[in-house]
């Protein structure tokens, strides 16, 4: 077994069995957080049988780390603008609750996905990675683009600066809220770099300071609609409340495309299964505890709002809907800097939330081995946490708050973010069945949870529409978007930036080795001294091909040593050269 000093090369177990289906192996593989076994197709990131992340994440983080992501600033602001798309108080409520119905089903998905594979973290990047196993490492390569490239958090770092200085009483110039918010950014990375225990417990905090504000507005509307307080006539909202109903298609897309958005973090937990003990016995439960949780505070909110504040004033309103409410019962001056100090804080535990999650995608996308240095990006050295994905983290979001001028510029990159990931999603849903079917032909057993049909045919329907709404042209016309140019650009370039990853990928894995006279393999690495594990995608010369292929199993692992001579694996230019 070669070895170095940052890393040896795995030798074959020979543990559990491999299943065949055509071309594709499927291997036993065993978690070391009390999940059952799982069936892996091989050329995904190999199982860490020990979480070189620890176990530290509890039945309770699970469900602040879906609130944390959740409960950002959009229940404090989009109640407006999808009372303005809708056009009446109660289409407006009525679309908060088919907001649950649609996050409940995706969230049914996930939680089956995971059954499959409960001892990897990464959600999504493990799900496509192992719906689409063929092209070998396509999926892979193409969401780790989008994952790595368009991994920033500069709109609520901004978001965070601006009610900071809010609260402050401030107006700030432009590098100031720039400044402001990369310190932001910097302060909260400095945050989780040095302990995942503390991230964690710094999630949970602050969502719990996020529900007891949530749980105050409820109360409040309560009181409100009582008539406790100085709001006059509370119930004149809830009067004929479907009067004003709009037929617009693009106002009632896009209201539900933004009450999708606002539930947005439900599967915030499936990023750190392999963190969690028992990960599926403790998801079926907290998953859709959380989401229901924040389902029944944002509907109490919005009566809160409508009870204080009459529809015709709510709509128009250009402050936050939050802001409009608790000036109507408490009024201006003390209450507003407390809510803008409020909205900081969520605006604050949102990207903590994001960071961890987010950070074990990327983690993950670099254990497949699509990226260069796939070592780098499994190392859990110095401190236990995911090193490089947070750093990755800070310099592109720093980036982007410095870089781009507000406008145009900031708004097309932010939005590039959401069309790949829209088709990622649906890829994701479809890739379910795909998992369901071959898992069915395999002859494996039935996982620990199974879901409905209907969620899944009303989820991908749902995800259709979420890919076919942003090219429905606003009212403005072509160009009536958030750009000065066309408003479905981002889209174009989004799909341009999937197309681009294929071409790549296919010059990568096929063309050039074919010139070149080689093949890609991979090769399953352990990192010395932890227990993190990546595929190391290598370079080997057609001639050398087939005794590669007799030293190594299906996961890349060297098998035990032979007579004859083993292929060398140094790095350079002769077999075994790195990729």
């Amino acid at each position: 077994m070669a070895e170095s000093k940052e890393a040896h090369v795995a030798v074959s177990r020979n543990e559990g069995d491999v299943k065949l289906d055509g071309n594709l192996e499927f291997v036993h593989e065993f978690g070391g957080n009390l999940s059952k076994p799982s069936y892996q197709e091989a050329s995904g990131a190999p199982v860490e049988n020990v979480s070189p992340l620890g176990l530290h994440v509890d039945w309770f983080t699970t469900i602040f780390l879906n609130i944390g992501q959740m409960i950002g600033t959009g229940v404090f602001s989009t109640p407006a603008s999808i009372l303005r798309g809708v056009g009446s108080v109660g289409l407006s409520l009525l679309f908060w609750a088919l907001g649950l119905l649609i996050a409940g089903a995706q969230l049914a998905v996930y939680t089956e996905l995971a059954s499959y594979f409960p001892n990897r973290s990464g959600a999504e990047v493990v799900y496509l990675e192992q719906a689409y196993p063929r092209p070998k490492y396509l999926l892979p390569t193409a969401f780790a683009v989008q994952s790595v490239l368009l991994s920033f958090s500069s709109s609520n770092c901004i978001v965070m600066a601006q009610f900071l200085y809010a609260t402050a009483g401030h107006t700030p110039t432009a590098w100031q809220l720039k400044g402001l918010a990369a310190g932001c950014i910097t302060f909260i990375v400095l945050l989780v770099f040095f302990s995942t225990k503390l991230s964690l417990r710094i999630s949970n905090a602050v969502g719990v300071i996020k529900i007891t504000t949530l749980i105050f507005i409820s109360i409040t509307g309560f009181v409100v609609l009582g008539g406790h307080t100085r709001v006059e006539n509370p119930t004149v909202n809830f009067h004929n409340a479907f009067k004003g109903t709009t037929g617009n298609g693009y106002g009632l897309s896009n209201a539900l495309v933004k009450i999708n958005f606002a539930y947005a973090g439900y599967t915030n937990a499936f990023n750190v299964v392999n963190e969690v003990k028992n990960p599926i016995k403790v998801l079926r439960r907290t998953a859709p505890a959380s989401l229901l949780v924040v389902a029944v505070l944002y509907m109490l909110c919005n009566i809160a709002y409508f009870a204080a504040v009459p529809a015709a004033k709510l709509s128009q309103a250009k402050e936050l809907a939050a802001a409009v409410f608790f000036a109507a019962v408490f009024g201006a001056g003390k209450s507003t800097k407390a809510l803008n100090f409020l909205i900081a804080l969520s605006a604050f535990g949102n990207i903590v939330a994001v960071i961890i999650g987010s950070s074990r995608v990327i983690r993950e996308c670099g254990r497949q081995g699509v990226l260069p240095y796939p070592k780098v990006w499994a190392s859990t050295k110095p401190f236990g946490t995911p090193t490089a994905p947070y750093l990755l983290k800070w310099g592109l979001t720093v980036l982007m708050i410095l870089a781009p001028p507000a406008g145009d510029a900031f708004n097309f990159i932010v939005d590039l973010y959401s069309y790949p990931n829209a088709i990622f999603a649906f890829a994701t849903t479809f890739g379910m069945l795909l998992i369901r079917r071959r898992r069915a032909r395999l002859g494996i057993e039935k996982t620990e949870f199974r879901t409905w049909y209907v969620a899944i045919i009303f989820s991908l329907l749902i995800n259709i529409f979420i890919l076919a709404m942003p090219w429905y042209p606003p009212p403005g016309g072509r160009f009536g978007g958030d750009v000065s140019f066309w408003y479905a650009t981002y889209c174009v370039v989004g799909i341009a930036i999937v197309i681009v990853c294929v071409i790549y990928y296919a010059f990568w894995i096929y063309l050039i080795p074919k010139w070149r006279g080689y093949r890609i393999r991979q090769e399953l690495v352990v990192l010395e001294g932890q227990s993190a594990k990546v595929h190391r995608l290598v370079k080997v010369p057609l001639a050398e091909l087939a005794q590669w292929d007799a030293e190594h199993d299906a996961l890349g692992s060297k098998l035990p040593a032979r007579s004859s001579g083993d292929v060398s694996l140094d790095d350079g230019e002769h077999s075994g050269e790195k990729a």
